[in-house]
């Protein structure tokens, strides 16, 4: 929220496929790419969550494959 991103730019994967674990950010990409939700030039944030209190992320520009 703090981030103000729509919730329509966002992949949440979690009620699809539960907790991946490491599998979540490209499970991510790979629907949003699959459903043509990226675009060549498109900046995307990628953020994940480990157990614990771990966490990292990551901003990168999406080129089309």
């Amino acid at each position: 929220r703090q981030l103000d991103i729509p919730p329509d730019r966002t992949a949440v994967m979690l009620q699809d496929t539960g907790n991946t674990s490491s599998a979540s950010i490209p499970l991510a990409l790979f629907a949003a790419a699959d459903q043509g939700r990226l675009r060549d030039g498109d900046i995307v944030l990628l953020v994940g969550f480990g157990a614990g209190m771990t966490a990292a992320s990551a901003v990168i520009e999406w080129r089309k494959p």
